[in-house]
């Protein structure tokens, strides 16, 4: 009956209404049947996914429904293969889980229960069991995070991927999948795991593998995992999968490329693979970074034209060695970069890349891609293009626009008749009807046709009538109309009401309250007290009043059909498998700091190292460049004379070992707390125009960090004196009142002030935030590759030509003038790392920079990601190393 109501509603809102659903299902849920509870449950799941407020004060119940289950309360009928009701227990979770996501007070009454039914279902050890497994590991990662849960979680997923079978190594792959969006350090202990899954037979467990790389990509690693999609998609049939696969590569390469070269060199390849499937924006875009480049400055035009050439020696690569068929975006794109800038190839003379061109123009259809008239167009216009250019009209481009001036396209018949009348009557003209590089000039057109006055002013001359606007013109009226339908709204957007995710404070396991009391206008089903110990001594929350007037759950006389009571027994503690990678560190190192930062030396032996073999060595290298960028992911080997250098990961860290232990790490000196910090200042409502004041606060004043610091004195100092030649007496010095008032503060007319507008007085000034300078962050690399995965704000900037930092210890020299701790250069790869602290190591700042040297010499383009705990502190870093890299 409820389920066939709750259909009613479906079909009919307005007769069953909303509210009488829900009233109806909270009294089922309390039915003294077990079959009718379970029923309500899929109507509540329903409901609460499309409105979860109403079922906010039902977590209590629910949770109680789950731990008397849990329990073996309900009849021996209800279990499968003695699991107690497996499919009522997943209802609940999901449910929970629904509920529970970004709100951390609900969230918070669900962790001792979420522990309880993982670990007696991890205890079983089958595919019912199995099941319950996985949708708690998805309830954990999808509300309020918890680390002990987490652990939990990642020790489930830990056995699902080190499994024979192939259906829990699937449960692993999604789970991990569902685990790194939010929480990437997780997945570092399973490289080995994800690489044997890249190269599995199965094609479902591979297509799963491939989505939970899409979710871990990162500026680190995006090469490699580029490389493994591309891979995967040049083998696939499957139309669907191709298409999905192409739409991520596309965004990850957007996101994340490390560089303007690896995207055009990227994208080409996936016209090469898939260019039907390719959205074609994706070529306007690309088409646009090759003409604008990076930037508008002076110094971005070398780094702009170094890109247009070798945009160009790839396309004419392809010119040469054309594949048998060739998409129609790869063709259009080939056809627009050789005609705009096909003048700067230097393996292939201009004239030879024309005579490409017409052989591509007159050769099979399946190279044009299918040959369609507008195809057909552009290549027309690369040709003239690049015979203006060239200056001259080969024989080839002769011949093909001659014989396009027959063609039964309309507009190619009138384009090369139009270029063969300029080039044989007005061929001087050629230069500026194909203007070199012109794609981006704004055209300037004359509104008022002006040069038509002198042709009017003739024909009114001999008699003609001006021209007047009818009066029923309906021009005006549109114009009004659409000025009126675009006009600026002013309103200002409406307040959140959900709480974001990631706000307030959540209180770990067994840290607050999580049990499960009654309220005054509640009854719990049996078995539920006023407050459930926990295995700590956990009390038990308050339940959420519900509203007067609602009906109210009534769950007496029902110990006879839910079963006997259980005696009770002390739950244990929820604890994570000592089978699990993720239990590597020790439960002090949670206590102790946040990640370890700031631990004491570990007592754990180092392990002796396994002789490797060289399909091994070849795993962790390509698990080293797949977790680039995660915690606690350790760099790939050197490769051997045989094997191709790999991506270069970042940041390098301690060479792997068989089997990852937490080294000792010395005290650092100030020892400082590396935990999130929680901001006490009000939630502000950028948006909102109509804000209240707000109470005083004290925040940190605004640093410009590009502006010159100025100096730190109290009066300006007069200007020196030009030297004079010595005379024969010594004058006495006249009478200066600032040194007299000792307001010089050190400066003397013979040392002049230093200049804050050259390099080196600004490099000499330390970087400061929140009004104080920073303070070198002291460790070494394996715990700044930890940290740097926990770091939530990334600051990526790019220089295109440097020459105050061209080699690598110039750029870690800045480092250190601003302030910062040189980590390590790695010389081999050309990167180095640094890291400073602000507030006293409340807030921590990461620095990765890669320096890349640009043809001559003198200069180097300076990637630098700057990652922080703090994103006002990652902004102003990044804004300022830029500035002094420049």
């Amino acid at each position: 009956a409820i389920i066939a109501l709750h259909r009613l509603h479906q079909l009919a809102p307005d007769v069953v209404t909303k509210q009488e659903v829900i009233e109806k299902v909270r009294r089922m849920l309390c039915d003294r049947d077990p079959a009718v509870m379970g029923s309500t449950l899929n109507v509540i799941e329903a409901m609460a996914r499309v409105d979860v407020q109403p079922f906010k004060d039902l977590v209590p119940s629910l949770i109680s429904i789950l731990k008397q289950i849990c329990e073996r309360r309900l009849p021996s009928e209800y279990d499968y293969h003695r699991i107690p009701a497996p499919w009522m227990q997943m209802k609940l979770v999901r449910i929970l889980s629904v509920i529970g996501k970004n709100d951390s007070s609900a969230s918070e009454g669900m962790y001792e229960i979420l522990g309880d039914c993982l670990r007696k279902a991890e205890e079983a050890g089958i595919n019912a069991s199995n099941a319950i497994v996985y949708e708690c590991i998805r309830c954990i990662t999808n509300i309020y995070p918890n680390n002990t849960l987490l652990d939990c979680a990642g020790a489930s997923i830990s056995r699902f991927l080190s499994s024979r079978s192939q259906n829990l190594r699937y449960l692993g792959v999604t789970g991990l999948a569902s685990i790194v969006e939010r929480h990437p350090k997780y997945a570092a202990d399973h490289q080995l795991a994800v690489i044997e899954c890249l190269e599995d037979q199965d094609e479902t467990l591979l297509r799963k593998t491939l989505d939970l790389l899409y979710r871990m990509t990162n500026p680190v690693n995006v090469e490699f995992i580029t490389d493994r999609l591309l891979h995967f998609l040049r083998g696939s049939t499957d139309t669907y999968l191709r298409a999905d696969l192409t739409t991520k590569i596309c965004t990850i390469a957007e996101r994340y490329a490390p560089n303007n070269a690896w995207y055009v060199r990227t994208v080409t390849e996936l016209f090469k693979i898939a260019g039907d499937l390719v959205d074609p924006a994706v070529a306007t875009n690309l088409m646009s970074l090759i003409a604008e480049g990076t930037g508008n400055e002076e110094d971005d035009e070398q780094a702009d034209m170094v890109l247009r050439k070798q945009a160009v020696e790839l396309y004419v690569s392809l010119l040469v060695n054309p594949p048998n068929r060739m998409p129609r975006v790869l063709v259009e794109t080939l056809a627009w970069v050789l005609g705009e800038y096909g003048y700067l190839s230097s393996v292939m003379p201009l004239d030879a890349i024309i005579d490409g061109m017409c052989n591509l123009l007159s050769g099979s259809t399946a190279r044009l891609g299918g040959g369609v008239p507008s195809t057909r167009r552009l290549i027309l216009s690369a040709i003239m293009k690049m015979v203006a250019q060239y200056g001259n009209c080969p024989a080839a481009a002769a011949k093909c626009i001659d014989d396009y001036t027959k063609s039964s396209d309309p507009d190619a018949q009138k384009r090369c008749l139009e270029f063969q009348t300029i080039l044989t009557q007005a061929p001087q003209l050629l230069g500026e009807v194909f203007p070199v590089d012109a794609s981006l000039e704004d055209v300037e057109v004359d509104v008022n046709m002006s040069f038509l006055d002198g042709v009017v002013g003739e024909a009114i001359s001999t008699g003609a009538r001006p021209y007047e606007k009818p009066d029923d013109d309906d021009d005006d009226d549109i114009a009004l109309a659409s000025q009126t339908a675009s006009a600026f709204k002013m309103t200002p957007y409406e307040k959140p009401s959900e709480k974001t995710y990631g706000q307030g404070m959540m209180q770990g396991l067994g840290s607050g309250n999580m049990g499960v009391a009654g309220a005054p206008n509640v009854t719990l089903p049996p078995g539920s007290s006023g407050g459930i110990a926990g295995p700590q001594g956990v009390a038990s929350p308050t339940q959420q009043p519900t509203n007067p007037g609602e009906p109210q759950l009534v769950l007496r006389n029902v110990a006879n059909v839910w079963g006997k009571q259980a005696p009770p027994v002390q739950a244990p503690a929820v604890s994570v498998p000592s089978t699990s990678s993720f239990a590597s560190a020790t439960s002090s190192t949670a206590q102790t700091g946040y990640g370890g930062f700031g631990a004491g030396p570990a007592s754990a032996a180092a392990p002796v190292a396994a002789v490797k073999t060289a399909e091994q060595i070849e795993k962790e290298r390509m698990a080293a460049a797949l977790f680039g960028g995660i915690s606690g992911a350790p760099p790939p080997p050197p490769p051997s004379a045989t094997t191709q250098p790999a991506v270069a990961a970042m940041p390098q860290m301690a060479p792997a070992a068989s089997v990852p232990q937490p080294a000792p790490v010395a005290p650092l000196v100030a020892s400082p707390q590396f935990t999130p910090a929680v901001s006490a200042a009000p939630e502000v409502d950028l948006l909102g125009f109509d804000m209240e004041p707000s109470t005083t606060t004290t925040t940190a004043p605004m640093v410009d960090m590009l502006a010159p610091t100025p100096l730190a004195q109290s009066a300006p100092a007069p200007p020196a004196a030009p030297p004079a030649p010595a005379p024969a007496a010594p004058a006495p010095a006249p009478d200066d009142p600032f040194a007299a008032a000792g307001l010089l503060d050190g400066f003397a007319e013979t040392a002049p002030l230093p200049s804050l507008s050259t390099s080196d007085g600004l490099d000499s000034m330390k970087f400061q935030f929140g009004g104080a300078p920073i303070a070198p962050l002291t460790i070494n690399t394996p715990q700044f590759g930890e940290h740097w995965g926990q770091c939530p704000s990334t600051h990526p900037a790019n220089i295109p030509s440097s020459t105050s930092a061209s080699t690598l210890s110039k750029f870690m020299a800045l480092c250190g003038r601003a302030g910062l701790h040189k980590v390590e250069e790695i010389a081999a790869t050309n990167e180095g790392i640094a890291a400073c602290m602000a507030g006293g190591g409340s807030s921590v700042a990461l620095v990765h920079g890669k320096i890349s040297p640009l043809p001559g010499g003198t200069s180097s383009r300076v990637d630098v990601t700057v990652k922080s705990t703090d994103p006002q502190l990652g902004m102003s870093l990044s804004m300022y190393l830029q500035n002094m890299i420049r």
